[in-house]
């Protein structure tokens, strides 16, 4: 089996005519933002989802009923028996701030040594220009026809716990139920090379955490005999986890579904994560909490974990200012995995915190979704990855979950399709960091794959 150099997919994509199109579609993408915490450009990139996929000739909804617009597209088959295959992506992105290091401007795309940079290229709108693209380019083929069904659902809201999907989802469930697969939103090869095919991931809760020991802050000399908020939550947040991330909430572990063999025997296989490698990537300068590789694994994939995402407390500013603060702060979160839901972990939380005598710690959820694994053994799953090893030479790497968090939970329990995730990434797409990339290859090669995908259909 010969596979094409990224010379000749780039070769590729410059002379494909539909691939140009959409690439071009892709910048004007790029162009709008569609901020969902901030609420902007939402229905603006939504309304032009719709004119783009009616253009292609989709059958579009475009549904505003609640803050971010929910677009259906479909693509109807002249076979009597047709299946369907659904694609879930989504249109917003996380926002690129001045906190974030870009050579160029985010939202003008960009392109340099065969890498197209910009806010969404990867996480989520180069996956919809690159599916789309391998619709037209069937179609085109074939008389404007398909062998198969195909069904777009887009929501703008994905970055910000997917709300209202839900409600979407319940009012056109029988619309988009009895798919023989959902095509989920994106993905990325691995350091291997390898293509990752992945079928679920993480659930999560965040929630703030808020003590007021004072009403105003206190001379620092008193900090013998009077306690302060800061020294409270720190207390407080060392009583939820021991120093090998272990979480000792009461209740935790009893409730987590354990992985299957399959599961078990995918990570073990497919999953190339190393204490020494997670330390090379990332320049680590503490040590790993697990440096045994099948322990390592378990915790990443299967395990619950929860973690700091920030502290604020006291005086930031120059210089010297001798207080007890009288107000402490931390965001903090709990990844889930099934058997653990956000209003139940978060119940555990508040029941740990009272127990250990901290009662004055106040809890407030701000967001929660479930989590998904499947063991991939669906045969529609199982073509999926065969059809992949065709595609990369390095081959793939199928796993029955991600570590990181996405609505797959909600989508599976409303449409109850066999789910795998992958897409046009690459190890280092630094999704919602500075200068989030694809290599034009990789984009090109997601569109030959999902040709063939629906080719399979015939």
């Amino acid at each position: 089996m010969s596979f094409s150099t990224e010379k000749e997919q780039l070769a590729k994509f410059q002379q494909d005519e539909i691939s140009q199109h959409y690439f071009e579609v892709l910048r004007t993408l790029i162009s709008k933002k569609s901020i969902f915490a901030q609420n902007v450009g939402l229905k603006e990139v939504a309304t032009y989802l719709g004119e783009v996929f009616t253009a292609a000739g989709a059958h579009v909804i475009v549904d505003d009923s609640y803050t971010a617009p929910f677009v259906i597209a479909e693509f109807k088959s002249s076979k009597k028996d047709a299946k369907t295959i659904i694609f879930y992506n989504h249109y917003d992105t996380v926002p690129a701030d001045n906190d974030q290091p870009w050579t160029d401007d985010p939202f003008t795309l960009s392109v340099h040594y065969g890498m197209m940079y910009g806010r969404g290229v990867n996480d989520d709108k180069g996956n919809i220009t690159a599916r789309l693209s391998a619709v037209r380019k069937y179609m085109r083929a074939h008389g404007d026809d398909l062998p198969v069904n195909i069904t777009f659902i887009m929501e703008g809201a994905e970055e910000s716990a997917s709300m209202n999907l839900e409600d979407y989802l319940a009012k056109y469930k029988k619309r988009l139920q009895g798919a023989d697969l959902l095509v989920w939103e994106d993905g990325s090869k691995n350091k291997e090379d390898q293509l990752e095919i992945l079928g679920g991931n993480k659930g999560i809760v965040t929630f703030n955490l808020h003590v007021d020991s004072a009403d105003v802050d206190i001379h620092s000399s008193f900090g013998g005999v009077i306690d302060s908020a800061a020294w409270y939550l720190v207390r407080a947040l060392a009583s939820l986890r021991d120093d090998k991330g272990k979480i000792l909430v009461d209740g935790i572990y009893d409730q987590v579904i354990p992985p299957n063999e399959r599961e078990l025997e995918l990570v073990k296989r497919y999953a190339n994560r190393s204490a020494s490698s997670l330390t090379e990537i990332y320049g680590l300068q503490l040590p790993m909490l697990k440096t045994d590789t099948e322990e390592l694994l378990r915790y990443f994939f299967f395990e619950p974990s929860l973690t700091i995402e920030g502290i604020t407390t006291g005086y930031q500013g120059d210089g010297v200012k001798t207080i007890l603060p009288a107000h402490a702060s931390c965001k903090a979160e709990v990844r889930l995995v099934p058997g653990l839901t956000p209003e139940g972990v978060l119940e555990a939380i508040r029941a740990h915190l009272d127990k250990e005598g901290f009662s004055a710690v106040q809890l407030e959820f701000t967001l929660g979704e479930m989590s998904y694994r499947s063991d991939m053994s669906a045969p529609s799953v199982l073509k999926v990855i065969q059809l992949a090893e065709q595609f990369y030479e390095k081959g793939v790497s199928v796993l029955p979950t991600s570590a990181g968090t996405g609505p797959m939970h909600t989508v599976y329990e409303a449409l109850g399709a066999p789910m795998a995730a992958f897409g046009i990434g690459n190890v280092n797409s630094r999704d919602h960091g500075g200068d989030e990339n694809v290599s034009i290859a990789d984009y090109y090669t997601h569109i030959e794959l999902v040709e063939a995908l629906i080719k399979s259909y015939e």
